[in-house]
């Protein structure tokens, strides 16, 4: 009798087993309704909302990155928030306010570390990822005891992460291999005023974008030693005639092959570089481009451009080099996010409460999701990648 008990037992917990809702994260994702401190969890398998998640705080400008296995958010506040969120559960974690004001972050090599950018207090704080105690505090000093604000945080290879002191004019690499002693390299006088940075998708070449002079800080980290170089000396604020309404984002950059397009600062252009970074051609587009972003496949190139004339997308064929269709989605298209393998594409059109999805290949729209002021789209198979 114990035995038939037993094996009674076991069939019922393998049947509870059997009908539990399993589910994987890969095709999910969270997009950022700004003004209200929300969250939506989504699914681009279905194109559907799954869920909310509020008590955000101040997300103006804040981003996501994710961890390892996907399932947990980090979302970097403007408030200096850090908030650690489940996508399965859909439901915060934990949240620190460990700032003034913070902006931007980034997670390790082995997901195990989650480095945040400072405004105020200038510096770095870097956490356990699964606790989100601090390891490490970085504060960016300069000059007589002067903190920096910092920016343009990415993860690098080798367990490292990278950013720039605007005020410093510094980069500044830190090497948690030990998290005990982080090591510090510092790379002063790269140019006036760096405002971001960004890290080639292969994890090599790290730039700043200076915001004081025209051009830009290259620093390659297979050989640190050769220290910062200066490139692309056309490119920047300096000698631009029309009023920048908003400066492109590095990360903004996108490449193709052996070309790299980049959004011209305060012109109605998009750049093309080739592998040495020098000016090859310049296309002509609707408005001041703010993200030129790479369809996975790299056939295409989806552009966004700033107010006023931030109510249209254009797309570029990386052969011909020219648009080949503009699309006219609504008020304040912010941010772009391609679905994994490039079929879809989905815009945050914030003026409008909603977020569009379009074919990739038809430019048909396909399909709209209800949303607050959204900004950022930000789907899970960044968890795999450099930078992002």
């Amino acid at each position: 009798m114990k035995k038939l008990f037993s094996l009674l037992i076991i069939l019922l917990s393998l049947t509870a087993c059997s009908t539990q809702n399993l589910r994987g994260t890969g095709d999910m994702g969270l997009i950022i309704e700004r003004a209200i401190g929300r969250l939506q969890v989504v699914e681009h398998s279905t194109n559907s909302a799954i869920a909310q998640i509020d008590g955000l705080g101040d997300l103006s400008h804040a981003s996501i990155v994710y961890s390892r296995d996907a399932r947990y958010g980090f979302v970097f506040g403007r408030d200096g928030g850090l908030t650690k969120v489940d996508i399965l559960k859909q439901k915060i974690v934990k949240r620190i306010i460990q700032s003034g004001n913070s902006i931007g972050g980034a997670i390790s090599q082995d997901g195990k570390l989650v480095a945040v950018s400072n405004y105020k207090p200038g510096g770095v704080k870097i956490f356990d990822s699964n606790t989100l105690d601090l390891i490490a505090d970085i504060p960016a000093f300069y000059g007589d005891g002067q903190r920096s604000k910092t920016v343009g945080l990415v993860d690098a290879p080798g367990q490292k992460f990278v950013y720039s002191l605007y005020d410093a004019d510094e980069t500044w690499i830190v090497d948690m291999k030990n998290p005990a002693t982080p090591v510090i390299t510092k790379f002063k006088d790269i140019g006036r005023l760096p405002y971001d940075g960004l890290i080639t998708p292969d994890g090599r070449y790290y730039m700043a974008g200076l915001f004081g002079e025209d051009g830009l800080a290259m620093l390659d980290l297979w050989h640190p030693e050769k220290g910062v170089q200066r490139v692309m000396g056309n490119y920047g604020k300096g000698k631009q005639k029309l009023p920048v309404y908003k400066m492109p984002h590095l990360e903004g950059w996108a490449m193709a092959g052996d070309k790299t397009l980049v959004p011209a600062v305060g012109q109605h252009e998009v750049l093309v570089m080739d592998r040495e970074m020098q000016q090859i051609k310049a296309i002509p587009v609707h408005g001041q481009p703010i993200f030129v972003m790479a369809r996975p496949d790299h056939r295409q190139m989806w552009v966004n451009f700033s107010h006023p004339r931030n109510d249209t997308i254009q797309v570029i064929d990386t052969e011909s080099l020219e648009v080949i269709k503009t699309l006219k989605p609504g008020k304040a298209v912010l941010h772009m996010e391609f679905s994994p393998r490039g079929e879809q594409i989905w815009m945050s059109v914030r003026d409008e409460d909603r977020v569009d999805i379009f074919d990739t290949d038809s430019f048909r729209l396909i399909d709209s999701i209800p949303a607050d002021k959204p900004s950022g789209i930000f789907f899970t198979n960044r968890a795999h990648r450099i930078g992002l």
